[in-house]
């Protein structure tokens, strides 16, 4: 276990707030003990359970309190008792999942209330018209997960673990919480773009059901600190935009993040009288209208949160003909290493939020300025941290495919594998899931459609369809294997002991997705002494890790500045499991290279 994990109990595990960019005051953690069955997916609902588990933790996990395989033909139930607090009458009653693996349906007191797919994203039911009237009420969800026994997004989990394939992840493993919103109608998403060049901020502020009345606004008040820096007024359904004279840029080495308080107010109809038929139709006019409305009375809903103005983008570096990315206008080396973000008595779900803050602390004080969170996501409050921090991210899409070789497209591969339409559909359903959901977070810079050859297909058609969802970010289609022309990126591995420059491209910057893999095995922190514990090449010393550790640095600031290499990703940050090329280890007690010496071997490339 590492330090963290330790400290866990049911009464403290998972109690900050855990939506940061969408606050409300009110709201109940779910986390904690629940009662647990596993049973045949052919078996009615269970009247007896099998004992407790610890939610957010899956159940293969140490810290459920389980530690139980679910094989693909059984399900996995939970059940808790939920007391509404009599404060919340009159309103909608929300119940939420950070991320459940991976299929899962919920009744409450016994009616079905709703299902939902997928492994990686959050979703949200109403269970208003399910509760009793100032009654207990009693939440059941039931769970399959099929891990590598069907074609399903999942990441690096495998029903036999060994090498670089880690222990499978069921059931609940993010925050569940309930929260109450206003019954007449509130605010589901607010989805912000920065527009660096003519210093604003676009703002789509949408309501759980729209409105066509002409008295329903959106209220939008940015600030620095305390200080008010912009507000508007927007009829509901429309798009607003708040000016930020000389806007403060967000970037690695000054992360400002602007707090953000959105409003669902009522106004006096700036039209008076008009007839509907009379009224403008002409978007700015309408606007203009609702600028100048007065507001009458309390805001219906309030939800607070923040966003930074950042831009992301690729044109002329100091290399002629070789374009670069560039951050804010102006090329920024991207440094990071290949995040896999497991835990050895948690596996995907960080033990802590402290846990976090400190791994990303880390790299920050280690001279990188970027991760790559490799086909996982995680938990929102880690982008939060991402973005007060300083890190930028390239955000992974969960790999997905069947455990054949078939499915895991061979490097120097001519052509893309089949793949089955309700595969491809389920995949690109959760890739628009992903660019949704994590949408505001301004250190996401990057999506990275597909790792090497793993489940790749209709490649150059995906990466243009991620770059239609999201225009202001960049989008890498393959990290690594088989290039197949599209994206912003071309993007080598190389595990050779002196990595290899990607040739030179005219029309997308050259990256080296991954490198490195330097292992070394410290006895006492294995998390399984007895296994094959392995790196891509392996060393017995501090002394022998750190020069190979310079050797490999010291061509990627070769490749900075003779050839236009934008950005390096070092595997990686922590030993998992049997794979021991982290800079940390599993329980990330041992810091095999100093943070001094990492951040000198860095920082020709933070110029």
């Amino acid at each position: 276990m590492s330090r963290w994990a330790k400290k866990v109990t049911p009464t403290n595990v998972w109690r900050e707030y855990p939506r940061p960019q969408m606050v409300r005051p009110q709201w109940l953690s779910l986390n904690g003990q629940w009662d647990y069955a596993v049973t045949p997916q052919t078996a009615p609902t269970p009247t007896s359970f099998d004992g407790q588990i610890l939610v957010p933790f899956c159940l293969e996990s140490t810290l459920s309190g389980v530690t139980k395989p679910l094989q693909a033909d059984q399900r996995l139930w939970y059940r808790r008792p939920l007391q509404v607090p009599a404060a919340w009458q009159g309103q909608r009653v929300l119940l939420h999942f950070g991320a459940v693996d991976y299929q899962c349906s919920l009744w409450v007191n016994g009616g079905l209330v709703g299902a939902h797919t997928g492994g990686s994203d959050p979703f949200t039911f109403d269970i208003t018209n399910f509760l009793k009237a100032g009654g207990n009420n009693e939440l059941l969800l039931g769970v399959t997960d099929p891990t590598s026994t069907e074609e399903q997004p999942r990441g690096k989990q495998l029903m036999n673990p060994n090498g670089i394939w880690y222990t499978p992840v069921s059931g609940i493993w993010q925050t569940v919480w309930v929260e109450p919103v206003p019954a007449a109608g509130y605010l589901e998403e607010v989805r912000l773009t920065p527009e660096v060049d003519s210093s604003r901020l676009r703002v789509e502020a949408l309501m759980h059901h729209p409105t066509d009345d002409y008295t329903t606004a959106i209220r939008l008040t940015a600030f620095d600190g305390k200080k008010t820096v912009a507000t508007t007024l927007v009829r509901a359904g429309q798009v607003a935009y708040l000016n930020l004279p000389s806007p403060k840029l967000w970037s690695p080495e000054s992360p400002f993040l602007y707090d953000l308080k959105t409003e669902l107010v009522t106004v006096q109809d700036p039209f008076g009288s008009t007839p509907r038929n009379q009224r403008p139709r002409n978007e700015r006019a309408v606007a203009a209208a609702f600028a100048k409305a007065t507001v009458t009375g309390t805001p219906t809903d309030v939800v607070t949160g923040y966003f930074a103005m950042r831009k992301i983008s690729i044109g002329p570096g100091p290399i002629p003909g070789q374009p670069v990315l560039l951050l804010n206008n102006k090329f920024v080396f991207q440094n990071g290493p290949l995040d896999q973000g497991w835990w050895p008595a948690s596996l995907l779900t960080p033990p802590s939020d402290e846990a976090m803050i400190f791994e990303l602390d880390f790299l920050k004080q280690a001279g990188f300025n970027m991760l790559r969170k490799h086909i996982k996501v995680e938990p929102d409050r880690y982008y939060y941290h991402c973005d007060r921090l300083g890190l930028l991210v390239w955000q992974d899409m969960p790999s997905g495919f069947f455990d054949i070789p078939a499915q895991n497209e061979r490097s120097g591969a001519v052509q893309e594998p089949l793949r089955r339409s309700v595969a491809k559909e389920q995949f690109e359903l959760e890739l628009h899931r992903l660019v949704d959901r994590l949408y505001n977070h301004p250190s996401i810079v990057t999506w990275v459609v597909h790792n090497e050859g793993w489940g790749e297909y209709d490649n150059p058609r995906l990466a243009a369809q991620v770059q239609a969802l999201d225009p202001s970010r960049l989008v890498n289609a393959v990290s690594g294997w088989n290039d197949r022309g599209a994206g912003h990126f071309y993007d080598i591995h190389t595990y050779e002991p002196e990595p290899r420059v990607p040739q030179a491209q005219s029309n997308r910057a050259i990256v080296i997705g991954e490198f490195g893999g330097i292992g070394w095995p410290i006895e006492g922190h294995l998390w399984n002494p007895s296994m094959r514990n392995w790196g891509y090449q392996t060393y017995k010393d501090a002394k022998a890790v750190e020069e190979a550790y310079q050797k490999k640095y010291a061509k990627i600031i070769e490749y900075y500045q003779k050839n236009g290499l934008s950005a390096s990703v070092y595997t990686q940050t922590t030993d998992v499991e049997g794979e021991i090329n982290g800079l940390l280890t599993y329980d990330r007690e041992v810091i095999k290279i100093p943070v001094k010496t990492l951040r000198k071997i860095h920082a020709p490339l933070l110029k």
